[in-house]
């Protein structure tokens, strides 16, 4: 199995994930309903994201934290939430890459969704109620 080379890798990566986490029972709803993603569109910048953390490339300039805290405030984030979602990104990446850099982006979602966890549902940013 291939490891994790280039910008191309890091796609199709993100499309596989994605496939997946659009149609889980428990996240997908954040996906398809509370913020409908446009993969056209989210792709491409969340390609930049990990190549930045896999490569370096200094192509990515959003805020991954403030853009979850605002989909917290719609409908909060849970422990089950997060466990989910890392899950399902590690598994995606052990059925397609192996090697240095999958080791690595694993790892990085680990602590991401570690670090965005403990903020949102441990760090009071809770739902608003409007």
């Amino acid at each position: 199995m291939p490891d994790i080379t280039s910008r191309k890798e890091i796609e199709q990566l993100m499309h596989a994930f994605y496939a997946k986490a659009m149609t889980d029972e428990l996240i997908g709803f954040y996906f398809t309903s509370i913020v409908p993603l446009q993969l056209d569109h989210h792709i491409p910048i969340i390609t930049d994201f990990w190549e930045g953390i896999l490569f370096g490339a200094d192509k990515y300039q959003g805020n991954p934290m403030k853009i979850h805290e605002h989909i917290h405030h719609l409908a909060a984030f849970k422990d089950e939430h997060f466990n989910r979602w890392l899950l399902l990104f590690c598994n995606t990446t052990d059925e397609l890459f192996e090697g240095e850099n999958a080791a690595r982006i694993k790892q990085r979602a680990t602590s991401i969704a570690t670090t965005m966890k403990i903020k949102l549902v441990y760090g009071g940013i809770s739902k608003q109620t409007s």
